[in-house]
């Protein structure tokens, strides 16, 4: 039963491609393709509204007033207020912008975030395209993204947006590296950029309690709390949301942008936070595994999407707790913090893996992530950056 539970969407696609068993050999793989894409795009366009008016709700309680609650009950049907209020406002395009890339930019960003959702293993056989370069697709896919925000700032011949757009670019790009070399560990250990291999690696318990994930490792662990913080950036996030500082540059590269076309970029970067966070799971939190494995019969599907859910939970809680940081800020932490503990972390794993996998390895390896994160701790020391101000006013 737990097996056919598990297991029903698979079937349900078998069943849909066995009424269309008639035709030619050479439509069987593109229609399986449309039913995957189009099962993507429902569940993930679902989650985006789900998680427009959920946000704003917490939010609200978070910080004690009253989220939405005039749309629908409790607020439900905001989201569609919000979807019809974009489609029937006027799109206001400048005089002077490159309209063809002005209108490329935001279709380019979400597009980027849909095809990186596309290697991620949501449940037991339940990967929509399965490909051996899944990790690297998934990266490349994501660079794109500097390019369509470049697009953007310089289609719209603004300066608020070119400036916004360049701010964006060296943020992300500069997170772009940590990002990428936290991953390494994992992919060293396992010895496959499969996103399947991945999971599968991370399958068994030690006391049938203790799950094989690696976030349960020092370096895991360290590694998925710095490639979580890179994926609030690359995600503009707060408090990373510089690009969209509106008392500095207006809306950053979005700023000539309304209607429709702004809601793509909404939408992308929402997009873009359920990619990161679900390659998080996949790299660090077992993917579909359950927790224990008493708990083994509920479908692998659940299990992942409730991970994700609440690494998305702590997205908005981080939103609603911490101020907007600096840009220099951003930028220092990036390549005065991040870097050198993102390549302690690839010496960390080795390390960990040469000594059998087993205590003497943790405990090396949390060794040398510990006299690292100690030395950069005296190195950068920040206490001179943020004394007690002494404020002089004219007399």
């Amino acid at each position: 039963m737990s097996d056919s539970l598990d297991q029903i969407f698979i079937s349900a696609k078998h069943w849909i491609l066995s009424l269309l068993s008639g035709l030619p050999d050479w439509a069987a793989p593109i229609i399986s393709s449309l039913i995957n894409i189009g099962a993507l795009l429902g569940v993930f366009l679902t989650l985006f509204a789900a998680i427009s008016v959920l946000e704003r709700k917490i939010l609200g309680r978070m910080q004690n007033r009253y989220g939405p609650n005039r749309v629908g009950p409790f607020g439900l049907f905001q989201p569609v207020a919000d979807g019809i209020k974009m489609l029937i406002k006027e799109d206001v395009v400048p005089a002077r912008a490159d309209k063809v890339v002005h209108f490329i930019a935001p279709i380019l960003v979400a597009a980027a975030a849909i095809l990186a959702l596309g290697v991620i293993p949501y449940g037991r056989n339940m990967t929509p395209f399965a490909i051996d370069g899944g990790i690297l697709f998934f990266f490349a896919v994501g660079s794109t993204t500097e390019l369509a925000v470049f697009m953007a700032g310089w289609g719209s011949n603004n300066k608020f947006s070119m400036l916004g757009a360049m701010r964006a670019i060296a943020q992300m790009v500069s997170y772009e590296l940590p990002l990428i070399l936290t991953t390494l560990p994992v992919v060293m250990i396992v010895g496959a950029l499969s996103p399947d291999a991945i999971v599968a690696a991370q399958d068994g318990y030690s006391l049938s309690v203790l799950p094989h994930w690696f976030v349960m490792t020092p370096w895991g662990a360290a590694a998925f709390v710095l490639f979580f913080v890179s994926g609030l950036v690359e995600s503009n996030r707060t408090p990373f949301d510089v690009p969209e500082g509106e008392s500095e540059i207006v809306a950053g590269h979005m700023t000539e942008y309304s209607g429709f076309k702004y809601a793509t970029f909404f939408m992308a970067e929402y997009f873009g936070m359920f990619a990161i966070s679900g390659l998080a799971v996949t790299l660090f939190l077992g993917g579909w595994h359950s927790p224990i494995a008493a708990l083994n019969f509920i479908p692998s599907y659940f299990w992942f999407f409730l991970k994700l859910s609440a690494l998305l939970f702590v997205y908005i809680w981080v939103r609603g707790t911490l101020p907007r940081t600096r840009v220099d800020q951003i930028m220092n932490f990036a390549w005065k913090f991040m870097l050198p503990m993102a390549f302690t972390l690839i010496v960390a794993a080795a390390v960990w893996h040469y000594q059998g996998r087993g205590l003497a390895g943790w405990l090396w390896s949390l060794v040398v992530i510990a006299l690292v994160y100690l030395a950069l701790s005296r190195l950068l020391d920040t206490r001179k950056k943020f004394a007690t101000r002494t404020y002089r006013f004219a007399e």
